[in-house]
């Protein structure tokens, strides 16, 4: 618009001599020399790459942020499924040790309303203490009461002996 304003003022002005008035101009194509043109293709083809070299920098940098994202929140995910499996565990063994302890309770009072007789709880002791020597151990415990032991399994032996005897 600016070249045609331009150019009816001047053809106006070099007309008015004549009688003519130019009322309108339009350029249609112009053809500017060679070098010009090349000058023009290479500034607007570093402007296409400029353009594409940002948006392809913009375009990456998106990429990375949105793998970076993904990351974190695949990291916090695990930890969380390896935080929340670790407390299922422990409550899982925590109620495994509670039924063994209360188990364990239970067959205690039945042995105390039993009544058990002083060679049945030595009996039992026995036992523990067999389970304490199996090789597993590094230290052997050995009762005080050894004594006692030893005339409790006399005694068993002898009443035994009793026990065929009147058998046959």
């Amino acid at each position: 618009d600016i070249i045609n304003t331009k150019m009816r003022s001047i053809l106006d002005e070099a007309t008015d001599p004549w009688g003519i008035k130019v009322s309108r101009v339009e350029v249609k194509n112009i053809i500017p020399p060679h070098d010009i043109q090349e000058a023009m293709e290479k500034q607007m083809r570093a402007e296409r790459e400029r353009r594409e070299s940002i948006l392809k920098a913009e375009g990456e940098k998106r990429s990375q942020v949105l793998k970076a994202e993904g990351q974190k929140e695949a990291t916090i995910l695990s930890a969380v499924a390896k935080k929340e499996a670790m407390i299922a565990e422990a409550e899982g063994k925590a109620k495994a040790m509670e039924a063994i302890y209360e188990a364990q309770a239970r067959g205690i009072a039945m042995i105390k309303e039993a009544n058990p007789t002083k060679e049945y709880m030595m009996l039992q002791g026995l036992k523990a203490y067999s389970e304490l020597a199996d090789g597993k151990a590094t230290k052997l415990v050995v009762p005080t009461e050894l004594q006692s032991l030893a005339s409790f399994l006399t005694s068993a032996k002898e009443f035994t002996n009793l026990k065929s005897e009147e058998k046959e």
